[in-house]
């Protein structure tokens, strides 16, 4: 069985990722093909993936490739893990929407960063679509990019490829939060979960048959640092708790970044993403300078899906896991063709969504937004018209509630100017203040 990582250069999130995958004695004489274009980087993943095999007692081949489809040649599974830009086009997502007033905190999955992350990815994966229907056409395509809706949603349609599934750790991990909140074991929580990716919502929350919502409410009532958290003042008024951290549910609606007293009330951090970033550029050069000295690195695993999948569709282990994917009639209330995250099941024959229902409105009413939004980005580069860049700016809630629509075509101007490189040809153009398209001339 070979396993592929594109993008093996993001050195922390790989090493994460196959330190869970050799943990499974099935697993531990795998091929992995490392693909990144940063000869640096990606030798530094060969060395922490053999550091990581030998602490796990695994013999895997592992191959280090420059070029992307010698590295899927064969795969039965390819994990994307790729950032366009890196670092240096992150920040550009802050810096010039910031010039315009624009807060952000995360920046990755909605807002003008979100477009434009999206934008710069979009060629990559039709890249992707293409070498894999050339190189390993039945190879499930585990995609860990953001922003991760509009890629799923992408994929599918301007690649042709059906074994596609977008993987987040949000609910995972939220739940973990929940059951720590409410001191209840984990492992002893009945859960259910759907939505859209960092905005998914929690429908059941139980133990030995009691609702735990509740309980959560009230360690709301008696806290009020709890009520400072954005999760909180969402779950206080529209009934279910989401599925992102604070810092990201902030940025998914018109509600509280644009407003001063909010920022302060729910601490919101603006910004919050460039930390991160700064702290996976230190993590990646620590990284790099232990395995040049020979210093033991940490080996810790990261309870991600990827390879829950994998073992799963191999030894046949039946899971459940949270997956991003198409919404052919899972969740019947939201638009059909967008990508929803609901639990699918895992074994043998491969990941299964299952049907969610219908979402309580308020909560439909949010995740409809949320996917029109995705939805025009991808119009955008499917059909290649920038017209449609400037409509998804205009529809996003945050963006809408804090720019004239004025100042948002000017600021998806200088976005366009400075992400122009990475964007394909028929988006990079400057589109100004003028009447586009057809129909211009027909002014009521």
């Amino acid at each position: 069985m070979k396993i592929a990582f594109v993008g093996a250069g993001s050195v922390v999130f790989t090493q994460g990722l196959l330190a869970d995958l050799f943990a499974f004695p099935e697993l531990t004489d795998v091929r992995v093909a490392l693909h990144d274009i940063d000869r640096d980087r990606l030798d530094t993943a060969l060395a922490a993936a053999r550091h990581i095999a030998r602490v796990r007692g695994a013999k895997p081949e592992i191959t280090a490739h420059l070029e992307r489809r010698p590295a899927l040649d064969g795969a039965d599974f390819v994990i994307n893990i790729v950032q366009v830009g890196m670092g240096g086009a992150t920040r550009t997502d802050f810096e010039v929407p910031g010039r315009f007033g624009l807060r952000q905190t995360i920046g990755d999955t909605l807002g003008v960063g979100g477009i434009f992350r999206a934008l710069r990815t979009f060629p990559l994966l039709r890249g992707l679509g293409a070498d894999m229907a050339a190189v390993c056409p039945d190879a499930w395509l585990l995609n860990y990019t953001n922003p991760m809706a509009m890629n799923v949603q992408y994929l599918v349609e301007a690649t042709g490829l059906t074994r596609v599934v977008g993987l987040c750790h949000s609910v995972y991990w939220t739940v973990r939060g929940l059951a720590d909140l409410v001191d209840v074991p984990y492992e002893e929580i009945v859960y259910r979960a759907a939505g859209v990716n960092h905005q998914a919502w929690i429908l059941r929350f139980e133990h030995e048959g009691a609702d735990l919502y509740p309980r959560l409410a009230e360690l709301a009532e008696r806290d009020p640092q709890l009520r400072r958290r954005v999760r909180f003042d969402m779950f206080r008024r529209l009934g279910f708790y989401p599925t992102e951290t604070s810092e990201h549910s902030c940025e998914y609606v018109p509600w509280y970044l644009h407003h001063d007293r909010e920022v302060e009330r729910l601490r919101l951090p603006i910004g919050e993403y460039l930390r991160i970033v700064a702290g996976n550029e230190a993590s990646y050069e620590q990284t790099r300078a232990a395995l040049a000295e020979g210093e033991p690195l940490p080996v810790e695993g990261t309870m991600e899906y990827a390879p829950q999948i994998i073992h799963s569709i191999a030894t046949g282990t039946p899971r459940t896991v949270y997956g991003n994917v198409p919404n052919h009639g899972l969740i019947p209330n939201l638009p059909a063709g967008g990508a929803v995250e609901v639990p699918c099941l895992v074994d043998a024959t491969g990941v299964l969504p299952t049907r969610a229902e219908a979402l309580p409105p308020q909560l439909a009413a949010l995740n409809r937004a949320y996917l029109s939004m995705t939805d025009l980005v991808v119009r955008a580069a499917v059909e290649d018209d920038p017209r449609h860049v400037r409509h998804a700016a205009m529809v996003d809630p945050a963006t809408a509630a804090t720019l004239s629509v004025e100042d948002i075509w000017r600021l998806c101007d200088d976005m366009v100017t400075a992400h122009r490189e990475r964007l394909q040809p028929g988006l990079r153009a400057v589109l100004g203040y003028g009447y586009q398209g057809a129909g211009a001339g027909a002014l009521g």
